[in-house]
């Protein structure tokens, strides 16, 4: 798609060169930037355009862009606010994946933005509203859901709005209240009370009690009288009957239509396939409570703005069910989105034209505007992403024997490689807490041991009546969620378990478990603090990597190893890892080419290593067999 200046608007010029949030305020149908000293306060009356900018470990800038509709905003200015949407992609290389946010039914990813939370204020600049500015106090009251990000929303203040599944805050003139349900959780207790401190500092200026109220605690305590006389004294309220909101939605058929001129048109089709997509159309998949819009890379500007048009007409929705609008390009879908699709191809080939970014670049480098960041580009073969909330609760037990042996925090992260281990994931899902129960197979563990550790995972999984899922991770096989849920990952050689020590002495195999006081080899890998690894290996110059960074000791004699080829994100993880395998010791750095006679006396000499980065292979997809079995013969069908 080749873009000029004339087609955008100039308050886009410059826009997501650096990590941080950027956001306009629509005003007479044109986007206003907002000081920063107003970010996350929202106004009903009024339309938003939210870009939010990542800065990767390579380098390069992500654009993630929002626009966020008030509940008062004018027909027309939400439309406004998806127009601009479109045009700020457009001048950031027309790669971003746009989200439609309704006031209420923000998403989660969206929320996480403004902490604590973000509650609009009644009023709006652009619909013609005068901002209120009560002269006396408005008793309000909020529920909050949700344990790591906070969704709050103001409902009536009566009795009828409680329920003991919730959290609710009572926001009066000399005190805040927070009443937990009975149901509620501590995640969410605590969650709802930085809600509470927010709004005494907002709107109190920090000067009012704080009172916690519990549900069905009717102790003779002032603080709870006084709550409940605000109600007009205390009565039993029922339990709360479902609503629209937790009413799970019905089986939607997905329709994909293709948008001409302004138009949509169902496109005829059994089953739903990437070859459906034409790269110089726009298509709007309707999929009930999200509607994807998809946009061809040869589509023109004028093109995606109908197109985001119309996908407006799918989001209306009722009250209760606002439909989210999702707005991918054409080699940029997102997991959720390919889902959609029986079929979607490993790679698709995609000629990513840089012409208008290129040109818009020029023009903002004419007038003097930093660049920089329009230069940088995001390969089509993005670095994979774990897909899952890695903020949960992880448990991990060592395998002896017929036991699992629960690890302390301080080793959860340390697998020997000729054990196995049982590990129990605790996240927030979608409607409730979800768990992961995975068993992780050492390479030179023994059969015996992975036979136990996998019935005892299996038990484990039974306990919890089969609602957990269950995974079998081996050695060097790890997909990045496992690391992404460790985050900090060490596997040392040898073993710790009776089984593994008396198989080694029956082979007449040497025993390399891992000792402090000896000469040790590690390799340093990863992407970040966030996702890490120390992988012991022979302790050889053959074992080097001029990609990698490495540290060598010999007990309290330390050693780092930069690898020529080795990143500024390598140098600092090798850092980090010292902190973990060799703390407060003074280090002995070595670069490729200069190292010291000691260093190569420690791995045996010097000798040839290899100098490219070794690459994990692709993660496929995953694939479902039923098996038939007929008159002792067993047959394999492949689905």
């Amino acid at each position: 798609m080749a873009v000029s200046m004339r087609d955008l608007d100039p308050v886009f010029q410059g826009a997501g060169q650096k990590a941080g949030l950027e956001i306009w305020r629509i005003e007479n149908f044109n986007p206003v930037p907002i000081p920063k000293s107003s970010y996350g306060k929202f106004f009903t009356g009024d339309s938003y355009v939210i870009l939010k900018t990542t800065a990767s470990k390579s380098g390069t800038l992500r654009h993630e862009i929002h626009y966020w509709l008030g509940k008062d905003t004018s027909q027309d200015e939400a439309g406004a606010a998806a127009i601009k949407t479109v045009e700020l992609d457009a001048a950031l290389g027309g790669r971003a994946v746009q989200y439609r946010e309704v006031q209420g039914h923000e998403t989660d990813n969206f929320l996480s933005y403004f902490k604590p939370c973000i509650i609009p204020e009644e009023g709006g600049v652009a619909s013609g509203f005068k901002h209120a500015v009560p002269e006396e106090h408005k008793i309000r009251l909020f529920v909050c859901r949700g344990k790591h990000v906070v969704h709050v929303k103001e409902v009536p203040f009566a009795r009828s709005s409680l329920s003991h599944d919730d959290i609710y805050v009572l926001d009066t003139e000399s005190k805040i209240f927070q009443f937990n349900g009975s149901n509620s959780s501590i995640q969410e207790r605590a969650k709802a009370l930085e809600v509470v401190q927010y709004i005494k500092d907002t709107y109190h200026e920090g000067k009012c009690d704080i009172a916690a109220i519990e549900d069905g605690k009717m102790m003779a305590d002032p603080e709870t009288g006084e709550f409940w006389g605000l109600f007009g004294g205390f009565a039993p309220f029922p339990r709360k009957t479902a609503s629209d909101d937790d009413k799970p939605a019905d089986s939607y058929l997905p329709k994909l239509l293709c948008v001409e001129k302004g138009q949509t048109k169902p496109v005829e089709t059994d089953s739903l396939k990437r070859e459906l997509l034409d790269t110089n159309k726009c298509y709007i998949l309707d999929c009930g409570l999200e509607v994807f819009v998809w946009m061809g890379r040869n589509t023109s500007l004028d093109e995606r703005k109908s197109a985001s048009a119309a996908a407006d007409e799918f989001g209306s929705g009722t009250a209760q069910l606002k439909p989210q609008i999702i707005c991918v390009i054409e080699g940029f879908e997102t997991v959720m989105f390919r889902s959609k699709f029986e079929s979607w191809p490993q790679t698709t080939d995609v000629t990513v034209s840089e012409d208008g970014r290129g040109k818009i670049a020029s023009l903002l480098k004419r007038q003097g505007i930093n660049v920089k960041g329009l230069f940088k580009a995001d390969p089509i073969k993005e670095e994979p992403q774990p897909y899952i909330d890695c903020a949960g609760y992880l448990q991990v037990w060592h395998v002896i024997g017929q036991q699992k042996i629960p690890l302390p925090a301080s080793d959860q992260s340390k697998f020997y490689t000729g054990d196995c281990y049982i590990f129990k994931y605790t996240y927030p899902g979608e409607d409730k807490e979800d768990c992961l129960i995975g068993t992780w197979m050492g390479k030179n563990s023994v059969e015996e041991e992975r036979a136990s550790a996998n019935s005892l995972a299996s038990k484990l999984v039974e306990s919890m009546k089969f609602q957990a899922s269950q995974a079998l991770i081996y050695e060097d096989k790890e997909p990045i969620q496992f690391y992404s849920i460790f985050q900090t990952f060490i596997v040392l050689k040898g073993g710790l378990s009776d089984a593994y020590k008396t198989y080694i002495v029956e082979k007449e195999i040497p025993d390399e478990t891992y000792c402090e006081d000896g000469v040790a080899l590690f390799r340093i890998q990863g992407s970040g603090p966030d996702n890490m690894q120390a992988i012991q290996v022979e302790p050889v110059a053959s074992s080097l990597n001029s990609c990698y960074c490495y540290i060598l000791h010999n007990g309290p004699v330390v050693f780092t190893w930069s690898g020529s080829s080795a990143t500024s994100v390598d140098h600092d993880l090798v850092e980090r890892m010292l902190d973990l395998i060799k703390p407060n010791l003074q280090t002995r750095p070595q670069r490729e080419g200069t190292e010291s006679e000691q260093f190569w006396d420690l791995l045996g000499g010097k000798s040839e290593y290899p100098s490219q980065k070794v690459f994990r292979e692709a993660e496929s997809d995953p694939h479902l067999f039923s098996c038939n079995f007929s008159k002792g013969k067993n047959y394999f069908l492949a689905c």
